[in-house]
């Protein structure tokens, strides 16, 4: 068990190595099994996860550059904890889904070398090593987009690199100018995350900083108005690719912003609440009408991750035990919900070559399997209550009404929004009469994409029915995360703000508090 968490993070990468000896019709099962023991040895660290401990978890330190602080250092908590569990399962299923007819092999590589460097992102505690993972995610989704894409592939590949690959050069500069500081300030270098959590920064240095991560952050995530390469990206990219970049790749933002911007600068956090949340209203409003207006099946998922992802940033500058909490749960929500409806869109683009809303029509009278499966995982996008997109978005709307109720208000149009266009793309879609008589050929979801898709549903409602395993880790680390933030705020409001936040959790936010409060709000 020592080792556990870097063999998991080296696994995939490793094994893929092997797949280019290999013939074009072997790759795919070999991915699957490399992907099924990367799960199973996933699920085997949260079995050995051990709730009741708020710190880090599954520590390896290797020393690699000393006299600068450069080390391997990994670990985990139970906010990285669960984005493990959806890298996992997300790889997973995309490589029993997976049905690129040539090339299978270069395909297969991309998502094994994904999974490990997405592995990377969500275990690294030293932000040289962070950094490298974060950056070189960048080399596969632009490989699978450009080789494996659509329409205009290239130009969408391009734009997507140049704008995380610029953004992050600054963020790069921010941790170069942190580690300085905290060399004059120690006498030591280190770039050590658990180091840097020591280190009071004056406000003025604070603003600045948080700034040069945030510019890379916003645009992971992505925060409007740093969001224009979203349609491009995803509505020229593979399924695969689509699938990635929504479920597991756009958590890379929230994460750094909760890992690292919160605790790292509690005070700049605090200050810069009211503007960030404007900011994610626009991704909940203006995310929510561009959906309502696409005629692209998959732009108007892809808009609709924009708003909900709006709704994870509100829930984390909550700055309270719900709202990141919510934020975090939302986090592992959207990316099982997004995941599988481009996953469903692929499949019918697969059949129909087209993703117009306007060539479809009465499809449920043809394919009764696909319709129910994306009634399902529509409902869930919408937040139907007893579905795993209810708990985060509702934790995360809940933290931020207790300090901000007009904007939280504004924020709950998400829920309205979402139901309108999803609802009425699923009337176009499948309700109705028989639009075009070429459908009549369709055939129904086969025994593969049957199993892919009840996989997602399970873990959809058993989450939405029961949400504590998630709910508890989370709960622990997000309250270690506040009293970091609080023992190193410097101004007084940052302190009495968090301050109140973890005295309410001693009492009113116990685990048998939230288990009481999720289900006064689902039977009501």
């Amino acid at each position: 068990m020592d080792y556990l968490l870097s063999i998991i993070i080296f696994f995939p990468a490793l094994a893929s190595i092997f797949i280019f000896m290999m013939d074009n019709n072997v790759a795919k099962p070999y991915g699957i099994t490399i992907s099924l023991i990367e799960f199973i040895l996933v699920m085997v660290l949260w079995m050995g996860f051990d709730y009741s401990n708020p710190n880090m978890q599954f520590e390896n330190t290797f020393a690699l550059i000393t006299t600068y602080g450069i080390n391997y250092h990994i670990g985990i908590d139970g906010i990285s904890l669960f984005l493990l569990i959806l890298n996992a399962f997300i790889i997973f299923l995309g490589t029993i889904y997976l049905n690129q007819p040539n090339d299978k092999n270069h395909l297969v590589v991309c998502l094994l070398l994904l999974e490990s460097i997405l592995m990377g992102v969500f275990s690294s505690l030293n932000m040289v090593l962070f950094y490298i993972f974060w950056e070189i995610s960048l080399i596969p989704i632009l490989y699978m987009i450009g080789a494996w894409g659509t329409g205009e592939k290239i130009y969408a590949a391009l734009k997507f690199f140049l704008y995380t690959f610029t953004s992050s050069v600054i963020m790069f500069i921010g941790i170069l100018y942190f580690a300085y500081l905290f060399f004059i300030t120690t006498g030591k270098w280190s770039f050590d995350v658990l180091d840097w959590y020591t280190l009071t920064l004056p406000f003025d240095i604070q603003i600045w900083l948080f700034l040069a991560f945030f510019v890379s952050i916003a645009v992971k995530i992505p925060i409007f108005p740093f969001h224009t390469w979203l349609p491009h990206a995803y509505g020229d990219a593979p399924t695969l690719g689509s699938v990635i970049l929504s479920a597991v790749l756009l958590k890379m933002g929230t994460y750094a912003l909760i890992r690292f911007s919160l605790p790292f600068f509690p005070d700049a956090s605090f200050a810069l609440v009211v503007p960030i949340a404007i900011l994610a209203l626009f991704m909940v409003i203006y995310g929510g009408m561009l959906a309502f207006a696409q005629t692209d099946m998959k732009q108007v998922i892809a808009y609709s991750s924009i708003s909900h992802m709006g709704v994870a940033v509100i829930g984390t500058f909550a700055l309270n035990l719900e709202g990141l909490g919510g934020s975090i749960f939302t986090m592992f929500g959207h990316g099982i919900i997004s995941g599988a409806l481009f996953m469903l869109v692929g499949m019918i683009y697969h059949r129909k070559k087209t993703r117009q809303i306007s060539e479809f029509g009465g499809l449920a009278q043809i394919m009764p399997k696909y319709a129910t499966m994306f009634g399902i995982v529509m409902m869930a996008n919408v937040g139907l209550p007893l579905t795993i997109g209810f708990i985060g978005e509702f934790f995360s709307l809940l933290g931020f009404f207790k300090s901000h109720p007009i904007l939280t208000l504004l924020a709950g149009t998400s829920i309205i929004l979402s139901a309108i266009y999803m609802l009425i793309l699923y009337k176009k879609v499948f309700l109705g009469s028989i639009q075009n008589i070429k459908n009549l050929t369709l055939k129904d979801l086969c025994p593969r994409e049957m199993t892919v898709m009840i996989s997602f549903v399970v873990v959809i409602i058993f989450f939405g029915i029961y949400p504590k395993p998630i709910l508890i880790p989370i709960q622990n680390s997000t309250q270690q995360l506040l009293q970091i933030m609080n023992d190193r705020a410097i101004k007084e409001n940052t302190k009495i703000h968090l301050q109140n936040s973890l005295n309410k959790q001693k009492t009113a936010l116990d685990t048998l508090h939230i288990q009481k409060l999720l289900k006064e709000v689902q039977y009501a």
